[in-house]
């Protein structure tokens, strides 16, 4: 298997685990809780090995009331716009904490920014544990994936990527130089589940000793990951007068994430006992089926293209 040349990368000196973005998503705030607890310890250690871990409660109000958010969602007030934009009085809550959280992190596209954010998300859609990224080519975000998928293969793992610009990103994990969400579902919101909170635990824990070992000089062989783009979000049919949905995901797509949905397939099962088929013209994987936070953006599924993309072999630079 030829991959290339060996890819020299800066080291990763600060990382970011943050929990909470969505105060209800359970997993990750009492993950970055438990963290806390430790962290005298945790910083010692790391002192030693050059590399420092701040972990960041997002969203404190959402989580103290155990809400998604208090008055817009959080992890979409990171774009260039919203960091930029004017603040007054009446700014919603969520847009002032993106300022803090910058400064904290950021600047977002600077060279002060962290060197890389982990932010800890629950979905109620069966994904298993997902990586959400901007980039199909950030070899530290896919070399982190695919130890992941070593360290811990009795979870379904799966790569998305959103093809969006730098400065149209929105979410939290855009603000460092290397960043991703680490999904991991079923889980309903305001609930925290043993085996989900266990997964998201050792996926930061790995995740963590991978920063380490590269930081250290270990060179880590190249190779194929499949990546999931997203191409387009299919919402719920809707009344055309009250926009009320008419329709629930059908039965023999529930549960299914990224399993190949083909033209003709059920897709929606309507209120009245009617099936709804897929009618795009390719098959396409779907995933974040049903998720509960979905409502309210008006997507029932999002649909990606699967392609395998290679990544070369990396080593921190020694200069």
């Amino acid at each position: 298997m030829e991959v290339g040349a060996v890819v020299c990368l800066p080291r990763l000196s600060r990382v970011a685990v943050c929990g909470g973005t969505h105060g209800n998503e359970l997993s990750g705030v009492y993950l970055v809780r438990e963290l806390l607890k430790v962290k005298k310890k945790v910083m010692v250690e790391e002192e030693e090995e050059s590399v420092s871990v701040v972990i960041v409660l997002s969203n404190p109000r959402a989580t103290q009331q155990c809400h998604r958010y208090i008055d817009t969602d959080l992890n979409r007030c990171f774009t260039h716009a919203t960091l930029n934009g004017p603040l007054s009085d009446t700014t919603p809550y969520e847009i002032v904490r993106s300022r803090e959280l910058n400064t904290l992190l950021g600047p977002k596209g600077s060279s002060q920014a962290v060197d890389l954010v982990c932010d800890l998300h629950n979905t109620t859609a069966n994904m298993g544990m997902c990586f959400i990224t901007y980039s199909d080519c950030d070899w530290i975000c896919l070399h982190i994936f695919r130890h992941l998928q070593m360290e811990i293969p009795d979870i379904p793992m799966r790569f998305i990527h959103f093809d969006v610009s730098n400065k149209e990103s929105y979410s939290l994990d855009s603000v460092g130089k290397h960043g991703f969400a680490m999904e991991i579902g079923p889980q309903p919101h305001g609930v925290v589940r043993s085996n989900i909170y266990t997964a998201m635990k050792g996926g930061v824990q790995h995740m963590l000793d991978w920063v380490r070992l590269f930081n250290s000089g270990k060179m880590f062989k190249g190779g194929f990951v499949d990546v999931f783009t997203m191409v387009k979000h299919i919402d719920y049919p809707r009344d055309s007068v009250t926009h009320n949905i008419t329709a629930v995901i059908h039965p023999h797509l529930q549960d299914r994430d990224f399993c190949l949905l083909h033209p003709e397939d059920p897709l929606f099962q309507t209120f009245s006992g009617e099936t709804l088929r897929y009618k795009g013209n390719e098959p396409l994987y779907p995933f974040f089926i049903n998720e509960c936070a979905y409502y309210e953006k008006g997507i029932a599924l999002s649909l990606a293209r699967k392609k395998r993309v290679m990544i070369p072999p990396i080593q921190v630079e020694t200069s």
